[in-house]
């Protein structure tokens, strides 16, 4: 069985624009996810990109998005440009 990572490396764009476009403010999407403002300001600026797995979670849940969907991309070592 595979743990998940200890942390998670967010994507502050993918955040925002997931959060704009269901018409949802900062703090309501916040509230929601209980988190603060301010952690997701700092979340969406790039100031601030990990995030623990259970507030992931909440936030993923908060933003009805996918599990990878709010999340930098990553490329495989194998993978061509």
């Amino acid at each position: 069985m595979c743990r998940p990572p200890a942390t998670y490396q967010v994507n502050g764009a993918a955040i925002r624009a997931t959060r704009k476009r269901q018409g949802l403010g900062v703090r309501e999407t916040a509230e929601a996810a209980g988190i603060s403002r301010s952690y997701l300001q700092r979340l969406e600026t790039g100031t601030r990109e990990q995030m623990r797995p259970p507030t992931y979670a909440a936030l993923r849940k908060t933003l009805h998005a996918e599990e990878d969907e709010l999340l930098i991309p990553h490329e495989e070592p194998n993978e061509k440009r």
